[in-house]
């Protein structure tokens, strides 16, 4: 049995210090963010997907606007994936936005609209894993579900000086156990936001604002000096060189955009056609090969459009655009699973990356 001053009794006690204070320091100094003021299933859903990997003050104007667009489950699966992805556009890692819509029309099938408020059946949702789960579930309906993304790992990394590569597969189910004994107790929501809030303001990769943190006493890397220093770095992703050439063919005053296929890079989304230049190929031979190889046409003389890199988490991509007239003729796509002749202005409110939105403002 465990005696009053036990390392046993002392944990416990640490981890009820850690959960009062965080609770208390994020009503106090939380941001006013307005995903914050709902329990709404579906706009806690959906500020959790907006969020991976794109900043906040991105996703504020974009949240409200998608929520005026689609303001439920039902309406989100009852609109074309063209409409999705074009409200979408601008926020990148596509993928996203189609999950969403698939999840969206299981969510209507299997259960008439209504988010279930079950662990597995929200993880076995497309585009859903464990932390997007744990989120929805412990902010929308107030269950002991934890959650681990950037921030919370750098927090717990430091609070527990935890030395060994936080992405390795024994140091991720460590951290889960770390995130899962916090919200054992109180309220999971707040911890939990807590938690992000704390990662995301004070305990930042760089220059982490120590005194101002509501766990120094507790943190044992800031104990040890080593605060910036932890977590330890990953492998760096390597980054692969890749020339894309792009062109835009005219004919009436309209442009040619074609639409890539539902999967992979950009999938499901409208572009001027496209294709990586070859090893060793001129400008010319590579601009006339896209045009004729992807969508069938030919043409005479063409312009070049300036040059601009695009960088992606896996790719530097250097874009090379042409303009060129053509005439009559049928296309013939390769590729593509659909095309439209449209104005530059409908062009630019399709769903197109911000890669061909870039391109389409260099048109002449």
């Amino acid at each position: 049995m465990a005696t009053r001053n036990s390392p046993a009794k002392s944990a416990v006690l640490e981890l009820v210090r850690i959960r009062q204070s965080l609770a208390a320091w994020y009503r106090r100094a939380r941001r006013d963010l307005p995903w914050r003021h709902t329990r709404d299933p579906y706009a806690i859903w959906v500020s959790e997907i907006m969020l991976q990997q794109t900043r906040v003050d991105t996703v504020i104007p974009r949240y409200g606007r998608w929520l005026a667009r689609f303001p439920t489950v039902k309406a989100l699966a009852k609109a074309p994936l063209d409409d999705v992805l074009a409200e979408w556009a601008g926020l990148g890692y596509y993928a996203r936005a189609r999950h969403l819509h698939r999840a969206a029309c299981e969510v209507v099938e299997q259960y008439g609209g209504e988010l279930p408020a079950d662990v597995a059946a929200v993880r076995a949702l497309p585009g859903v894993g464990r932390y997007t789960a744990g989120a929805i579930l412990s902010l929308a309906f107030g269950q002991r579900e934890p959650i681990l993304d950037g921030n919370v790992i750098r927090v717990l990394t430091r609070l527990h000086a935890i030395d060994e590569d936080p992405h390795a597969s024994p140091t991720q189910e460590r951290l889960w156990a770390l995130a899962a004994e916090l919200v054992a107790d109180g309220d999971p929501s707040e911890i939990n936001q807590g938690l992000m809030e704390l990662g995301a303001t004070v305990c930042t990769p760089r220059r982490p604002a120590c005194t101002a943190c509501p766990l120094a006493r507790q943190c044992r890397a800031h104990a040890t000096g080593r605060s910036e220093t932890l977590p330890a770095p990953s492998r760096p992703t390597r980054v692969v060189a890749v020339e894309q050439v792009s062109v835009a063919l005219v004919r009436d005053d309209k442009i040619l955009l074609a639409r890539r296929p539902p999967t992979g890079l950009w999938g499901g989304l409208f572009e001027l056609p496209t294709d990586e230049r070859r090893p060793g190929e001129s400008l010319d031979t590579a601009v006339r090969r896209v045009a004729e190889e992807r969508v069938g046409l030919r043409f005479d003389s063409w312009q070049p459009l300036p040059v601009f890199h695009h960088v992606l988490s896996h790719r530097r991509m250097t874009f090379h655009g042409a303009y060129a007239s053509v005439d009559r003729g049928p296309v013939r796509r390769r590729g593509y699973d659909a095309h439209r002749w449209v104005t530059l202005e409908a062009a630019r409110s399709l769903g197109i990356s911000r890669a061909m939105d870039r391109l389409l403002s260099k048109l002449p």
